[in-house]
């Protein structure tokens, strides 16, 4: 295909972003000029997410008002929905490509393979098959740069798909003379930008393959000249060390900012989740954050109306946040995913 102008269009989390960042650059470097989503193109691409069944509608709502603005334009479908549900994308009317987070660094070579419009070609979506790592990081999109430190997760909470679309935890190694983090960061400090957003699927959870720990990968970035500020996107409780937490108290870079999941307050609701951790040691691991740093901003995630959450728990979760006082609250009703254990769970909770 011959080069053009190209949009893309993110949706879900900040490791998306970073993600179709680095794929905007590569079109780029292949002569392809990037426009705005808004803004006429002769190819689209929707990075994709599938955390919740809203966002599955998001993204076939998405493909469907791009064909309808521009039917000639050539639409690539990446991402977690993509990784999870090919077929269904591939369905909807003037989609081209279909292609899974294994192989997304491919897809500008499978972009400028086709010659033009027609049946959609679905790639690499065999969930066995999520292995390698796409380094990415985000540039010039946002004041605050992306960067991708880890993948996938092992945890499998008992209503998430994101390890059937990301696979097994994994990450590139802190230093080495190829491909690093550090390395990374150091084009990002070097292109002028002055913070950086760690980003993962389960961030916390850096080293799984290369065998170092999260705690040496932010002690190595502190040490990356250029850099002002850094922000640890999101890490689940029972990850956030005591170490950690001294860490960031005492460095002048990392801010006293924690994204922390929680979901329930009520231990018999986070045993159904397959949470691993008790409210108790969620409520302990605050209260540490808060004896370093006073001043610490904290975000909690919370999911409403799992299954079998009674008046009790609801309540109960309610008084637990009330008590820890949050900063922020990012609050989801359930969304019930196919595959996934929640789905035969009984005691249904209806949506209103």
């Amino acid at each position: 295909m011959q080069s053009g102008r190209v949009s893309f269009h993110t949706l879900g989390c900040k490791l998306n972003f970073s993600e179709t960042s680095t794929l905007a650059r590569e079109f780029e470097r292949g002569g392809f000029v990037r426009v705005a989503p808004s803004a006429e193109a002769d190819i689209c691409v929707i990075n994709s997410c599938s955390v919740t069944e809203h966002a599955d509608k998001k993204c076939r709502n998405l493909i469907r008002r791009l064909h309808r603005r521009n039917p000639q334009a050539i639409i690539a479908v990446t991402g977690c929905y993509a990784q999870l549900r090919p077929q269904e994308i591939a369905a909807i009317e003037g989609v081209d490509i279909v292609l899974g987070n294994n192989d997304k660094c491919d897809l500008f070579k499978r972009v400028a393979e086709l010659s033009g419009k027609g049946r959609a070609r679905i790639y690499s979506c065999d969930t066995e098959q999520l292995t390698s790592f796409f380094a990415a990081f985000s540039s010039g999109d946002r004041t605050r740069a992306f960067l991708k430190v880890q993948d996938g997760c092992d945890y499998c909470c008992s209503y998430c798909t994101i390890h059937y679309a990301r696979g097994a935890s994994r990450n590139l190694p802190i230093a080495e003379p190829v491909a690093d983090l550090v390395r990374e960061a150091r084009q990002i400090a070097a292109a002028g930008q002055k913070e950086i957003v760690l980003t993962g699927i389960n961030t916390g959870d850096f080293g799984r393959t290369t065998g170092e720990r999260f705690i040496d990968l932010l002690r190595a970035l502190d040490a990356v000249e250029g850099i002002e500020r850094y922000r640890i996107s999101s890490i689940e409780p029972n990850l956030l060390t005591d170490e950690i937490i001294a860490f960031c108290a005492s460095s002048p870079r990392f801010m006293h900012h924690f994204h922390i999941p929680l979901q329930s307050g009520s231990d018999r609701i986070l045993h159904l989740m397959r949470r691993r951790y008790t409210a108790a040691r969620f409520a302990e691991r605050i209260a540490a954050v808060r004896r370093a740093m006073p001043d610490a901003f904290i975000g909690i995630d919370v999911i409403v109306g799992f299954p079998g959450e009674t008046e009790e728990d609801f309540r109960t979760t309610y008084d637990f946040l009330e008590g820890l006082k949050p900063a922020f609250l990012h609050i989801f009703p359930f969304s019930e995913r196919p595959g996934t254990p929640a789905v035969d769970m009984p005691g249904k909770v209806q949506p209103s």
